[in-house]
């Protein structure tokens, strides 16, 4: 395991629980910044408030923050950019990342360099993917209550960097917020980011996780096969042919490319899988 000079947290190392650092006052001044940021957009707090909070107070460049379940790969609620967005999807597509890992462990993951050869043995697909989409450091903080976990707050910068302890405190405290917001009444049903109780939560960013979704479906009613395996399905092609999950998706949803069942064993045949189609 590597360490780091003094304020920093080495990749993978356990930090301090919320409590631990939680100050009343300064917790109340955080949630303050939290409100007025919704209300200057002339909505009730929510996730995406405290994202945008946690980068100003971090000073990184970008948070997303995705929800996930034991049995769910993860829906996306939130990204503040572009390359958040990115950073979210390539952990989706390649099921590897401090994201996975922070919510497995149950315990931050920082990573203050992906280039570092550590993140690169941890993780062989997703640390090049993410530096090539410009993401230079991801912190993740998972999201839970108890013994529930709910998702990830993940955080990046576009250098290579760590957080300082007053950061690191911020982000512990803002990513307890989001926790709180995530299961309170911004959010009545993870299964409808489109319903009216989250509305304002997503940017115009997160919609290319309604793609996803479709693609989804119709890739389960073209294979005949369960909602995870048509996912498990559509992120192994896209992993294969190196392309990204949400332009696959759109080809999927624009009937450019559908996926086949593979022929019972006994009538032989080619192998199914998934071809272009004109139009």
């Amino acid at each position: 395991m590597t360490s780091e000079p003094a304020g920093g947290v080495g990749l993978g190392q356990r930090v301090c629980p919320v409590a631990e650092v939680r100050s009343e006052g300064h917790g109340a001044r955080l949630w303050g910044m939290v409100a007025e940021h919704a209300a200057g957009r002339g909505r009730r707090a929510g996730v995406a408030d405290a994202c945008a909070v946690a980068v100003a107070a971090a000073r990184v460049s970008g948070a997303g923050l995705t929800v996930m379940t034991p049995t769910d790969s993860g829906r996306v609620l939130c990204v503040t950019d572009d390359i958040s967005a990115r950073v979210e999807e390539l952990q989706l597509t390649f099921g590897e990342g401090p994201c996975m890992d922070a919510y497995t462990s149950g315990s931050p993951v920082l990573t203050p360099d992906l280039g570092s050869r550590e993140a690169f043995r941890r993780w062989p697909a997703f640390a090049p993917a993410a530096r090539e989409v410009g993401a230079a450091a991801v912190y993740a903080f998972p999201l839970q209550m108890g013994a529930a976990r709910l998702g990830v707050m993940d955080l990046y910068h576009v250098r290579p960097r760590s957080l300082d302890s007053g950061e690191l405190r911020d982000a512990l405290l803002l990513a307890d917020t989001t926790t709180l917001l995530l299961v309170g009444r911004e959010v009545a049903s993870l299964d409808d980011p489109d319903a009216g109780a989250v509305e304002g939560l997503l940017s115009e960013r997160e919609g290319y996780r309604a793609e996803i979704d479709q693609a989804t479906g119709m890739i389960s009613v073209q294979l005949g096969v369960g909602i995870d395996e048509a996912f498990v399905r559509l992120r192994a092609y896209a992993y294969a042919r190196d392309r990204g999950l949400t332009e696959v998706a759109r080809d999927v949803v624009a009937r450019r490319l559908r996926f086949t069942p593979d022929p019972p064993p006994d009538l032989g045949g080619p192998p199914g899988g998934a071809s272009h189609e004109d139009g």
